[in-house]
């Protein structure tokens, strides 16, 4: 997710459990629940740094018991700083390390239900946990966020032009409500994701059956996913949309023959970064070009659609020499382009 739908999430569960937290703790919550994002930095190293760090780094459990001590102690050293006034008790370390792992595990959370995912592991296990049902960017959920956030500020403002006597604190009130919603629609969205995956799954695709299949959202709308199904030698790309009467037609299909082994296709799947994208790609797709002088391995992953220019789409394109001789190996974003 994007770090202002993490902010709006993290301010939205400070106001909702306000008269319970200690002193700072909108701070602490917000600056927890964007903190993990930090790792994305990484793209800064190039695709091999990103690949490894990005979501991992500080998007783990391990992290999120060092950051919530972090973050929590530097409140801490604030608060020790302030002038005692009387006006509260002093900070402690276990209410804001606390305070600050409710804001870091909400944003794991969210992120795990990108199509990226997050390495919950990470590092002593490499591997990704994506549901699946939202984009990395999500308009509608960032829309409801903003409503639930910003309307109750606005009724008290209209109560106050109009002279009407207050009832009570109306923002926690309006904040449960708003987690409640977000709830509501990330629940929406995993249906639809299993409507979607379960008709991927039910069709044959040029006489060829499904053996695996991944919907993965469009930002535009809940209604549209992009559909991605394996076969016995293809894997297959379509559209699908779950609009009551829409009609699926599994022939529409655009098809990807699954390469044929060969000594350069088994030379690239056994290397170390070959095994490292596989771990991370769901669908998986290589391709062996022969040259002149040698052969050309590439590796994709097509969860990814065509034209994607995100930081996360990376593949990986490795050079031979007529031997097998690696010339060159390494991991490049789509969005560079083909050597």
């Amino acid at each position: 997710m994007d770090p202002l739908t993490h902010a709006l999430t993290s301010l939205a569960l400070a106001r909702a459990c306000s008269p319970r937290l200690p002193r700072f703790s909108t701070a602490m919550l917000v600056v927890a629940g964007v903190a993990p994002d930090l790792d994305y930095l990484s793209f800064l190293a190039g695709p091999d740094a990103f690949l490894r760090l990005n979501r991992g780094l500080l998007h783990s459990l391990p992290s999120l018991v060092v950051l919530s001590c972090a973050i929590g102690g530097a409140f801490l050293a604030v608060d020790r700083k302030r002038p005692a006034n009387g006006a509260g008790e002093r900070l402690r370390l276990a209410p804001a390390a606390a305070t600050c792992a409710a804001g870091l595990a909400g944003h794991l959370l969210l992120d795990s239900c990108t199509a990226t995912g997050t390495q919950l592991l990470w590092p002593a296990r490499l591997r990704w946990f994506s549901w699946g049902i939202s984009p990395n960017f999500d308009p509608w959920l960032l829309i409801l966020l903003l409503g639930g956030i910003l309307l109750p500020n606005l009724l008290g403002l209209v109560s106050e032009e109009i002279g009407s006597r207050k009832k009570g604190p109306g923002a926690p009130r309006g904040a449960i409500v708003t987690l409640a919603l977000v709830a509501v629609f990330l629940g929406g969205r995993a249906l639809l994701h299993s409507r979607a995956v379960n008709l991927l799954l039910s069709h044959e695709y040029h006489r060829q059956a499904a053996l695996d299949a991944g919907a993965y959202p469009v930002a535009s709308t809940p209604f549209a996913w992009r559909g991605v199904v394996a076969t016995d030698n293809t894997i297959e790309e379509l559209e699908v949309s779950l609009v009551p009467g829409s009609v699926f037609d599994s022939e529409r299909s655009v098809t990807r023959y699954k390469p044929e082994d060969s000594p350069a296709l088994e030379a690239g799947e056994r290397t170390a970064r070959a095994k490292e994208l596989l771990a991370y790609a769901q669908f998986p797709l290589a391709t062996v070009r022969q040259h002149e002088d040698g052969f050309r391995f590439e590796l994709h992953d097509l969860r990814f659609a065509p034209g994607d220019s995100s930081r996360e789409n990376i593949y990986l394109w490795i050079d031979y020499d007529a031997g097998l001789r690696v010339r060159n190996e390494v991991f490049r974003f789509a969005m560079s382009g083909s050597p």
